[in-house]
């Protein structure tokens, strides 16, 4: 089933249980499809790497507008953003931990036989395209300068 499929089937069961928070989020995860598709070309499928960038970005833009409102002091408006993440975060594949990405990036260092930050660029690519929808990239970025600083 796709992305699309399992979002309006979640949309219904949100209406169903009255659930607003996870309605607002899914109609952003719905809206934000519905934009890349008509981008790409009227009703072309997406492909399984587009829609784990599209739900990759939503729960990003919530977990920062969530981070803002808390250096403000306004957990009132951060904790419906926090809630929005997890209810999108359920659509992505289960992230990795730190030790499980800190193995892929020295398996990558030494097959490309990486030294020093100038290699970081290479690493970061092959990296991120290997743990796409597991790992943000921040998370990556800072293990990735570990290694090679």
């Amino acid at each position: 089933m796709s992305l699309q499929q399992n979002v309006m089937t979640a949309i219904k069961t949100a209406m169903k249980a009255k659930n607003k928070t996870a309605l607002t989020a899914l109609r952003a995860v719905k809206s934000a499809i519905l934009l890349v598709q008509t981008e790409t070309g009227a009703g072309e499928e997406l492909t399984e790497e587009q829609e784990l960038k599209i739900l990759q970005k939503l729960v990003k833009q919530r977990k920062d507008s969530a981070a803002i409102y808390l250096e403000q002091n306004r957990k009132d408006l951060a904790l419906p953003e926090i809630d929005e993440a997890e209810v999108i975060s359920q659509f992505l594949p289960e992230a990795l931990s730190e030790e499980e990405i800190e193995k892929v990036v020295m398996m990558t260092i030494e097959s490309i036989g990486a030294e020093g930050m100038k290699d970081m660029g290479k690493v970061m690519g092959i990296v991120s395209q290997q743990l796409a929808g597991q790992a943000d990239g921040k998370t990556i970025s800072t293990i990735v300068r570990q290694k090679l600083a």
